[in-house]
Order: C-alpha cells, then sequence, then structure tokens
C-alpha cells in the first residue's frame, strides 16, 4: 500500500489502516508505514485511558453524593453503578501502572463535575453539596467504603 493510500485509509477506515501498520511492522517494512499517524494515534490511546478513568470517576463520585445525601433512597442501583465505576477504574489503572495518579490529579476538577450531576440528578440544590471533596481517593477507590 503506498503512503498516499495509507494516508487515505486512515480518514476513510482507521481499523484498516491499523491493521495496515500491524501487517507492516510485523513485516518490518518500517519505511512504509504512516509516521505522523501512528503518532497521533499513540497519543490518543493515552489520552483515552485518562479521559476514562476521568469519566469512571465523575461518575463514581456522583453516586457516592447520591448515596450520601439521599440516604432514603439509596439503591442496589446506586450500589452497582458504584462498584462498577471502581471496578472499571481499577482495571484501567492495573493495565496502564503509570496512570494510577490520575484519580488523584483529577479529583477536583472530577468533584466540581460530580457535584453538578448529582445536583440535576438528585434536584437537590447545588449549594447542599460541599464545594471541596469530601471524600479521598483512597475512600473513593476502596470497594469496601460508601459514606454515611
Amino acid at each position: 500500500m503506498s503512503a498516499m493510500t495509507l494516508h487515505e485509509t486512515y480518514y476513510k477506515d482507521l481499523y484498516l489502516w491499523g491493521i495496515e501498520q500491524i501487517k507492516l511492522l510485523k513485516e518490518k517494512r518500517f519505511d512504509e508505514l504512516d509516521i505522523e499517524h501512528l503518532i497521533e494515534e499513540m497519543e490518543d490511546m493515552g489520552r483515552s485511558q485518562q479521559h476514562a478513568i476521568y469519566s469512571h470517576q465523575v461518575n463514581l463520585i456522583m453516586h457516592l453524593l447520591k448515596w450520601q445525601y439521599q440516604s432514603s433512597i439509596q439503591s442496589n442501583s446506586w450500589r452497582s453503578s458504584i462498584r462498577n465505576a471502581r471496578i472499571a477504574m481499577a482495571k484501567l489503572i492495573k493495565e496502564n501502572p503509570s496512570l494510577h495518579s490520575i484519580p488523584l490529579k483529577e479529583l477536583h476538577d472530577a468533584y466540581a463535575h460530580a457535584r453538578k450531576i448529582a445536583a440535576d440528578e438528585t434536584e437537590l440544590i447545588l449549594k447542599t453539596f460541599p464545594i471541596d471533596c469530601p471524600y479521598t481517593v483512597e475512600q473513593i477507590l476502596n470497594e469496601d467504603w460508601l459514606p454515611d
């Protein structure tokens, strides 16, 4: 496949483009690789993993807030959502140990988003929830911990 064709394939069929890149790598045909897009995809892969951890963290904190501030209507669904988010985050971090610091780095922003979503979902006023996250990262990730 020519460089121009690889370039076009990247925009028309990303999966096929990836298969072709793998084939070229296995055959050690390095001069035919689409280096520019390989670099872009590798950078995107890292950002994608970070974003996934962040998304799970927002969802997890939002459910912890709902659990704490609407304790009279706690449900197994909320508990399952909390567990699922923890499992997903743990799996991503286990598979990508260099991302273990993301939950702490993103705690402030994740909490700010989770707080707003919790207010929307509970119909409680935003100021019901503390401005700063009342949970530590260790609590958030601890599979046995739930707020009082």
